[in-house]
């Protein structure tokens, strides 16, 4: 059996977990890119262990699908092979720093499956002190220096799995919701150019009043 999660759009300061046992953990990222289409930014994608022992465990990209474009060749460090995306990226937690960082043109939409697997997972041997991580992010400039569509200010994630050291992994998602804005003809432009029409009547019939308010005074 293999756990398969939907990861989607959060809404502001709201985090969506995921829960998975089992071997391996696949889960599938959604990202509403539109309010970054047309420009230029990054992604960042790293796996690495934590401080103290962790066991050995992998991990893969896969199906990277974006109507975005790579901008840049990818800067890699430490245990990555495969790529450039959209082809699979994997990496090892062998190293202590694991990361592919790759400028990037947004579009409207992005989409990948990440896939965790290894001796972690599988066959945890109680002897490790730490697990290991997964993050995503994506950055408004191809520098790398603002982080974009996250609640997660602080580091700058959009999207953590957690290998635990139980074997489980847990998903969070720290992608904020685009705040769509009114089209043409949509209820709430239709509806504000109603306010302003009746606000305008008003003004107008009241500045007709005005005059026969005056005349009676005197």
């Amino acid at each position: 059996m293999r756990p398969f999660k939907l990861l989607a759009i959060g809404a502001l300061g709201f985090c969506l977990a995921g829960w998975a046992r089992a071997f391996p953990a696949i889960y599938h990222v959604n990202v509403d890119t539109s309010s970054l289409s047309g420009s230029a930014g990054a992604l960042d994608f790293n796996f690495n262990p934590g401080p103290l022992t962790a066991q050995a465990a992998m991990l893969q990209i896969q199906n990277f699908s974006s109507d975005g474009t790579p901008s840049s060749a990818p800067v890699i460090s430490g245990d990555v092979s495969g790529g450039p995306l959209p082809a699979t990226l994997t990496f090892d937690n062998g190293g202590g720093f694991n990361d592919y960082f790759n400028g990037f043109a947004f579009g409207t939409a992005l989409s990948f499956d990440v896939t965790l697997f290894g001796p972690a997972l599988q066959a945890p041997d109680g002897v490790a002190t730490s697990g290991s991580t997964f993050a995503f992010s994506l950055f408004s400039d191809a520098a790398g220096t603002h982080p974009a569509l996250t609640s997660n200010t602080a580091a700058g994630f959009a999207y953590t799995v957690d290998v635990n050291l139980d074997g489980s992994t847990t998903a969070t998602s720290f992608l904020l919701a685009p705040v769509p804005l009114p089209e043409p003809g949509s209820p709430a432009l239709m509806g504000a150019g109603l306010a302003i029409l009746l606000l305008s009547r008003r003004r107008r019939s009241q500045g007709a009043a005005a005059p026969a308010l005056a005349w009676r005074g005197r």
